[in-house]
């Protein structure tokens, strides 16, 4: 994301994924539920991809 959680962490795991994306905090495990849209703008760059 642009912008780093206020825990300090920059990293973000994907949870959910439809209408509306829940993206969980790597460090504290806070989960954020945003929009398709203001996901899509906020996003800065995809580290990986877990396969399941």
């Amino acid at each position: 994301m642009k912008k780093p959680h206020p825990c300090g962490a920059n990293e973000w795991q994907i949870i959910r994924m439809g209408m509306d994306i829940r993206i969980k905090c790597v460090q504290c495990g806070r989960s954020v539920l945003l929009t398709r849209r203001e996901f899509e703008r906020s996003l800065k760059k995809i580290l990986g991809a877990v396969e399941d």
